[in-house]
């Protein structure tokens, strides 16, 4: 938005004198004097809440740890009474072979491949 210098003020408060006539023009200047008074009441009144509630927040629990134990399966427990749960041992990955695959082809009842024709689209 383009800053207004003395020259563009002085005109529009002439417009305004003009259209308002010189008797409505206080009463005009006051009201807007009081509305933008209002505004910046509510405004700072408004960031002073904000600022409140940020500075009066307590700060933060620290995060805690939990260590969560290995639990025995069910069904292992109620099997074996008093065994001691299996760990089980890490295993190295291997990597996985991919095999190609081979499609058949269709064929007829004669036993000759089925031959397929795409049809030419039709443009419009």
């Amino acid at each position: 938005m383009p800053n207004i210098g003395p020259a563009e003020l002085l005109v529009i408060l002439l417009v305004a004198l003009v259209v308002f006539g010189p008797r409505k023009l206080p009463e005009l200047g006051k009201s807007l004097g009081a509305g933008l008074r209002e505004f910046r009441k509510s405004t700072q009144s408004l960031k002073d809440g904000l600022d409140g509630t940020l500075n009066d927040a307590p700060p933060a629990a620290p995060a805690q740890t939990i260590h969560a134990q290995a639990a025995v399966p069910v069904a292992a427990a109620a099997v074996t009474p008093g065994a001691q749960p299996a760990v089980a041992q890490p295993v190295a990955a291997q990597p996985v072979m991919v095999q190609p695959v081979e499609v058949p082809q269709p064929v007829t009842p004669d036993g000759a491949p089925v031959v397929t024709v795409a049809k030419e689209p039709t443009g419009s």
